[in-house]
């Protein structure tokens, strides 16, 4: 009995790669102002955190912990960043905060308006959420290959690959923020005669803040661990040194490029919940 699969071929692979190719020639300029925007982005923030004197960026990270956490928070921040730079690896844990602030920020400026427009458009949602589930579940790697086909090798590339991983949990936390608004301080807001827009602004953004920015804490901790695979395209930071070692077989380079970016990791989390808690607090105190 002949057990294998008829002889039938549907070279879905053919139609994706055509199609590729199709929007590269097509919207080639399109992509070159795109990576021109966040080569600059990219650059410009890792100048800023270059030039900055060491001390200084410890004195910020203790403020930002002992704002949003404790006094002994921000000391334990400021000593892991102090850590990272007696590795020598100052340089590159810029570049690498660079890297993952842009992606950031990208993912907010799309994932927050994705998310209202999803919460206000049932039809736009039900488009949108097998996309997020595909996004979401593709292995990482894969969108490495585009990444290099529209931007080449380097952080830009790193940045539209950690954009589709990191894009996600904002505009799906965002949609769940808005239609979780309790319904009577809408009906409130409508018996005032209010826009959709000052309702938007006024009522239904303020009260989602907190869920919104668990999302934001979600798509900043997805970007970061992206920064490894990213390196697998040309990006710097942490990540590179991570693939030297393994490449040499180094396990002390490893372990130190490793620990930094557990160190990063805690420093954002911990950061990023804080808000996200304080927002909470000051919602629930209303």
């Amino acid at each position: 009995m002949n057990s294998s699969f008829p002889d039938i071929r549907f070279e879905v692979g053919k139609v994706v790669s055509d199609f590729v190719d199709w929007i590269d020639t097509t919207f080639e300029p399109l992509f070159d102002f795109i990576f021109q925007i966040a080569s600059s982005t990219i650059l410009g923030i890792e100048d800023g955190l270059l030039f900055l004197p060491w001390w200084v960026f410890l004195a910020i990270v203790f403020l930002l912990g002992w704002r949003f956490k404790s006094i002994s928070s921000g000391i334990m921040y400021a000593a892991f960043m102090f850590l990272v730079g007696t590795f020598g690896l100052w340089a590159v844990l810029m570049t690498t905060i660079a890297i993952v602030l842009t992606s950031v920020v990208i993912s907010l400026l799309l994932g927050i308006p994705l998310g209202v427009l999803m919460a206000f458009s049932k039809g736009f949602s039900v488009v949108m959420k097998p996309i997020l589930d595909a996004m979401q579940t593709m292995p990482s790697f894969v969108y490495l290959i585009p990444a290099i086909f529209f931007f080449g090798l380097g952080n830009v590339s790193a940045v539209f690959a950690t954009l589709i991983y990191s894009l996600p949990p904002v505009i799906r936390l965002t949609e769940l923020a808005i239609r979780n608004v309790d319904s009577e301080v809408i009906e409130s807001a409508e018996s005032f005669g209010s826009s959709r827009w000052q309702m938007l602004k006024k009522v239904q953004l303020p009260q989602a803040l907190p869920t919104i920015m668990a999302g934001v804490n979600q798509t900043t901790m997805m970007a970061l661990a992206m920064v490894v695979i990213a390196s697998m395209v040309g990006a710097k930071g942490l990540g590179e040194q991570v693939l030297i070692a393994i490449n040499r077989i180094d396990i002390g380079l490893g372990f130190e490029a490793g620990i930094s970016i557990v160190f990063l990791a805690i420093l954002i989390d911990r950061i990023t919940g804080g808000i996200a808690s304080r927002f909470q607090r000051q919602k629930e105190a209303k």
